[in-house]
């Protein structure tokens, strides 16, 4: 793995998570609703610190610091959620799209070669470091917090309830 792409302890960065394919699964509260909590266990437990995120259909983008290597947190956090999800699809009545979906998550665990029967995740998170970087940080926060609003999902970024900008968000977030 190119080192571009490692994380290090005691460091802040700017990552993203891609669901295989895009695909747009974050549509349904539900699920939006693990990811929530998830990342709070994440904060509680596992001593990550979320300073801004966005939960957009088919990606979660976050700045967020460790003292540990954020990669195995995150490693952590997509493999815990990745079986969550698959068991919140698998068992909802109203998903009209479960066959698809799993389908889909199928396909890309053998296209890839993995072990497990569904691959829900595209493997790497690509971080960028923040550490010493205020303007690098402030753009990545802007970045974030504007993602609804250049999707045309929002007129405003307070207005979209899965992101840090939102006034009455649930995760657990540091003040910066």
């Amino acid at each position: 793995m190119s080192e571009k792409y490692k994380t290090f302890p005691q460091g802040t960065f700017f990552v993203t998570l891609t669901v295989v394919g895009w695909i747009d699964v974050f549509t349904r509260a539900q699920y939006c609703e693990l990811i929530v909590e998830n990342l709070n266990y994440c904060v509680e437990h596992k001593g990550m610190e979320i300073y801004s995120y966005v939960i957009m259909p088919s990606h979660i983008h976050m700045v967020a610091f460790a003292e540990q290597p954020l990669s195995l947190i995150l490693r952590d956090f997509k493999s815990f959620t990745s079986k969550k999800l698959i068991e919140a699809i698998s068992s909802n009545p109203k998903e009209s799209r479960k066959e698809w979906l799993l389908h889909m998550f199928k396909f890309f665990a053998h296209k890839y070669g993995e072990k497990q029967e569904y691959q829900f995740w595209q493997q790497g998170n690509h971080p960028v470091s923040l550490n010493n970087l205020p303007k690098r940080f402030s753009q990545k926060v802007n970045y974030i917090h504007n993602n609804p609003v250049k999707a045309r999902m929002v007129d405003e970024a307070e207005h979209y309830p899965w992101c840090s900008a939102y006034p009455l968000n649930r995760v657990k977030l540091v003040d910066y």
